[in-house]
């Protein structure tokens, strides 16, 4: 599809050249953060400020209303406050990486390093589970306070305040990410295979989401939690979860397709709209109800790696490979 007929709001986006990749946009407000892949965040405003966090590469990032959390390859865990002031929230001590990060209720904090997921409850109090091989996901679900620790094999759903055993989804193979839809029923992960697997939560009822040419990276719920959309081809691919079966037995639905790959998908906090990002550099906007597209960023050959909305859904963040930061105003 050639982008030179598609509308474009490209003349509303301002750039910042960083210089280095971007592996997070976040916001506190309307104020963007962009996480770079060395060491600092980038506080964009009147006076561009990068605050430096890690003494390393920085790995993964998740953020809330008043922090961003990061981990690197310095082996420490950072929190980050609209003010630039940061603090270590935690270190691995052995200095391993710390490659997964999440955010749960009542400012808890999960992470982990290795085989070991740690939690640090709103109180402060710590907790740790031994996965059976090295974690490679994590997320809070909805509601409880309880953990999907993503490894080999499967999923251990965990409830850090109690002494009862996870509870384990099984299906053979590497899960190298894991999301729960909002309405707590249905788990996801990604596979190290071109494929999605998910199970039905009430009766580990198991779901396989095929059809991709790629690993799926990037994964984000619409809002209300009827659709996931998802990167891993040359096209979104948004499957239902609008049902009790969610997709069992249902075909995905496909749009705004290209020759370049999906590399990252940000979906719209409030209206039936994705953010798009490909392996080109080219960023749309996809009306989900009828597959209309808007540019938010042409091609330029560096593949999207950060995509992020304000709570508004007034302001779209990208970044890219090659440290292109962009801030669309709608």
């Amino acid at each position: 599809m050639s982008s030179t007929a598609i509308p474009s709001l490209t003349d509303r986006v301002r750039h910042i050249a960083t210089e280095t990749p971007i592996v997070g946009v976040h916001f506190f407000g309307r104020a963007p953060v962009f996480v770079l892949g060395e060491e600092h965040l980038l506080f964009a405003g009147d006076d561009d400020k990068r605050v430096p966090v890690h003494g390393g590469g920085i790995l993964v990032s998740a953020a809330d209303a008043t922090r961003v959390v990061t981990g690197g390859d310095d082996g420490k865990l950072m929190a980050t406050n609209a003010g630039g002031e940061t603090r270590e929230l935690a270190a691995d001590d052995k200095k391993r990486w710390i490659d997964q990060v999440a955010l749960g209720p009542d400012r808890a904090v999960a992470w982990s390093a290795g085989k070991v997921a740690h939690v640090i409850t709103g109180k402060g109090e710590q907790r740790t589970f031994e996965a059976p091989s090295t974690v490679a996901g994590l997320v809070f679900a909805p509601k409880g306070f309880r953990l999907a620790v993503a490894h080999y094999n499967g999923v251990s759903f965990w409830f850090p305040n109690a002494a009862a055993k996870p509870e384990f989804f099984e299906w053979k193979g590497s899960h190298l990410g894991v999301t729960i839809s909002p309405d707590g029923r249905f788990l996801v992960t990604m596979m190290q295979e071109s494929t999605l697997h998910g199970w039905r939560i009430a009766d580990q009822k198991h779901m396989r989401m095929s059809g991709y040419s790629a690993r799926v990276r990037s994964l984000s719920w619409m809002a209300g939690g009827g659709f996931l959309a998802t990167s891993g081809s040359e096209q979104l691919i948004l499957w239902p979860f609008d049902g009790k079966d969610g997709p069992m037995g249902r075909q995905p639905q496909l749009l705004a397709p290209s020759e370049a790959r999906v590399t990252v998908v940000a979906a719209h906090p409030k209206q039936p709209v994705v953010a798009v990002g490909y392996g080109d550099g080219t960023v749309w906007l996809v009306r989900v109800d009828d597959g209309a597209l808007i540019t938010a960023r042409q091609a330029d050959g560096s593949p999207v790696t950060a995509l992020g909305w304000d709570d508004s859904g007034q302001l779209l963040g990208f970044g890219t490979e090659s440290g292109d930061a962009g801030l669309l105003t709608l």
